[in-house]
Parts: C-alpha cells; structure tokens; sequence
C-alpha cells in the first residue's frame, strides 16, 4: 500500500508535495482542498491510505478539525502548517501525529516533508529493541515507537536484551537505560559490540542521570548515541531517525561495493570474496560446495547485432531466470560481461544436473521482447564439485568444464559428477 493523502487549500504547495509524492518517492496520491472533497476520497478509497499530509487550516475547517476526520478512519497524519504555536504543538502532539512541518522556508520544506514521508514508509521494516528495568518507562518509549510504525521488542533486563538480540538478528536498534539490575547499561552495550557492528546494529543510551561521565561511557563502551531524560518527543525521533538513517547509509555503500548495477545480483569481487569462506567451510567437511559458471552464447555477435541495450535486456532476463532457481543460502554473481558464477550450497550430486538442465530449458525457451522484436538466446554451464585448494581452483574447474560445452556445440552442461554427461537440447 503506497497512496497517500495530500490536504492542502494552496494550489501551488499541493503540486509541490504531489510532483514530489509521485515522481521522487514513486507513491500514488490523492488531492483535496477542503474538509469535505477529504470526507469524499477517504470514504471512495477506504482503506487505500497509509499516510495522510494535512494542512492545519482549510476554508471549511480552520481549527484542525480535518486532522480528526483523517485520523477517526485510521490513517496515520503529518500536519502542515503556516503557523506554528506552543499551543499547537501540544495540541499536535496530543492528538499523536506522525510529524508537523512549518510551510516557511520555501522548497526545502517540501525536501523535508518528503523525507518525513519516507522515513515512516521505512518504519515498517525496522525492529527496535527497547531495554529498561521500569515498565512504566518502557512502555512509555514502545509507545511512542509503535505510534510511528516501527515493530518493536522489550527486555526487562541485559541478560533478556542479549537473548531476544540473538533470536532477532535483524534488530536495527537498541535503546538501553543505565540503572537496571545484574548489568548496567553500559555493560550491555559492551556485551552487544562483541558481536555486532556499529554499521550493523546502532544503540542509544538512555539514563534520567545524565552526565557528561555517563555519557562518555556509554560512547567508549560502543553506544552510537545518548540521551538525557526528560527529553523531548521531537529530539527523541530526531535522534533515532539520524541512527536508522546512517545504518541505511552504510549498507547503501556496502551494496553498491557488492552488487552489479545492472541485474541487481552480485558482482564478481563478493563472489571471490564469500566464495573462498564457503571454500574453507567445504574443507572442513560442515558443507557441500559445488561451483558454475554461465555463459551466454554468442552474447557479442547478439550485441553487436541488435545493440548494448539488447545485451542489458538479456543479461537482466538471464539474472532473473538464475535468481528463481536458487536459495537465499546460494550466492549468484555477475562475473563478468555474459558470464554469471553460482555458488551453491548443500546441492545434492544426484539433483545438480537436474537444476542445471532445468535452468538451461527455461533459457533456452524464453522470448525476450526488446520493442517490436523478441529475441532467442542460449546458455552453456560448466559445474564442479571438485573440491580445490582455494576458490580460483574451483572457478578453474568449471571454467575448463564450461569450455568443453562450448566446443561440444553450445547450449549445453558439462559437470565432473560421474554419473552426469553432456545435455543438449535436441
């Protein structure tokens, strides 16, 4: 579900939000500007919402009397506003909404806006995992974090927090209190960083005796912020969002080092990288390896042919057809122009050719369409199961077994499993 609401009596900030709603954040979206066309598209698309934006003040309803209206069908609201009061801060926080944003300030307002619109779309994903000895407490900050979507995990103490972080290892956050009983916050947080990352998991101390020397610990233990209670709303989301946000950041980098840009699986440098750790898991006997590689045919006379644009087509189309064949514990790599490299984990010798030749088929009988036309290709597979000293000797066995399938005619499979032979398509 990705429409959203847009409420604004002033032509010109409607466009803004809807060009940027559509166009940057590829959201569907709806426009009104008034309390009554609101009433009239939440009640044609009930259900359709996940995110409302709302000016305070309309011709029909200049007293907010529209953010009640959005939120009694259960939509989530960020009000926009020009005017802005200690008063109507209360009165925006009390009525719980998502966030509140001043229209001064011109376009980067709408920046702004849009990356509020964002950040609670994201929510969604995060797991955050709050510890605290105080139940009040507690509940109080799970509160404010469910009130923004994110899915949430609690611990009473560290030894729970150390459980439900190892059950959970997609957890993006820790929010940790100081005093508890058994282990103290900052014990906790060095516990945490024994086994995970700053760039994997952030954590945010949190203590009602905030000092500069509390707040140096809970740094030098690893915590990649701290809060003094009381603190508010607005610097408790702010901080939290800035932790979430260079997590993103950091993996954004990591995969742009690690994946091919253009079929979206990844590239060579990952392969050699966690192809040599499963090479030396094999060697220890806890797994069984087996190494491909994949050639499209003729791939350069195709390109030169019907040009690079074709090719990319192709290699997309070949990627797809390799992701649907094999599991999350399997890595699949872009090699290298139209050569695709598979490591795949625990395959059984009797089912190995049986894959291949499948997905040497489903190639083989795809048309791929690039405008008027629809194309044919083909794909030649060299497999070893042959185990080698480090991951290039591998990689050199299927490479010799795949050239075999070349020279044998294409469109074929060579693997070294001794009840396997050449497949052709007849």
């Amino acid at each position: 579900m990705k429409r959203i609401l847009i409420v604004e009596d002033s032509k010109m900030f409607a466009a803004m939000i809807s060009r940027k709603v559509r166009f940057e954040l590829n959201f569907e979206r709806d426009v009104a500007g008034s309390m009554k066309e609101t009433a009239t598209l939440i009640k044609r698309n009930k259900g359709n919402y996940f995110l409302a934006v709302v000016d305070l003040n309309l011709p029909d309803a200049r007293d907010g009397e529209v953010v009640d209206l959005v939120q009694s069908h259960g939509i989530p609201v960020i009000v926009f506003t020009g005017q802005f009061s200690d008063e109507i801060r209360e009165s925006m926080l009390a009525k719980n909404v998502v966030d509140y944003v001043l229209k001064e300030g011109g376009p980067q307002v709408v920046d702004y806006l849009a990356d509020s619109i964002e950040r609670f779309y994201k929510n969604r994903n995060a797991l955050i995992l709050v510890v605290d000895d105080s139940s009040t407490s507690r509940t109080a900050m799970c509160q404010l974090l469910k009130s923004r979507y994110f899915n949430v995990l609690e611990a009473s103490d560290g030894r729970k927090a150390l459980e439900l972080l190892q059950k959970n290892p997609e957890t993006k956050v820790v929010i940790t209190d100081y005093n508890m009983p058994g282990m103290d916050g900052a014990e906790l947080v060095t516990r945490i960083r024994q086994t995970h990352d700053k760039s994997k998991v952030a954590i945010i101390g949190v203590s009602g005796y905030g000092t500069g020397l509390l707040s140096a610990r809970f740094l030098k233990a690893g915590a990649s912020d701290f809060l003094s209670k009381p603190y508010l709303e607005e610097e408790f989301y702010c901080r939290l969002n800035q932790n979430i946000e260079m997590l993103e950041f950091i993996e954004k980098i990591e995969k742009s080092a690690n994946v091919d840009h253009l079929t979206g699986i990844y590239n060579r440098r990952y392969f050699l990288q966690m192809g040599q750790k499963l090479v030396e898991n094999a060697r220890r006997g806890n797994i069984q390896l087996t190494i491909a590689m994949v050639d499209i045919d003729h791939f350069s006379a195709l390109n030169h042919q019907h040009g690079f644009e074709t090719g990319d087509l192709v290699l997309i189309e070949i990627a797809q057809i390799l992701m649907r064949n094999f599991r999350a514990a399997d890595i699949l790599s872009r090699f290298g122009g139209q050569q695709f490299c598979i490591a795949a984990v625990n395959m059984s010798h009797d089912s190995t050719a049986i894959v291949f030749e499948r997905i040497r088929r489903q190639v083989a009988r795809k048309k791929i369409r690039f405008g008027e036309m629809e194309l044919a290709v083909t794909i030649s597979i060299g497999a070893t199961v042959k185990m080698g000293e480090n991951i290039e000797d591998m990689l050199q066995n299927a490479g010799a077994l795949l050239q075999k399938a070349k020279l044998q005619g294409r469109n074929r499979i060579r693997l070294d499993i001794e009840q396997s032979a050449a497949i052709e398509d007849k």
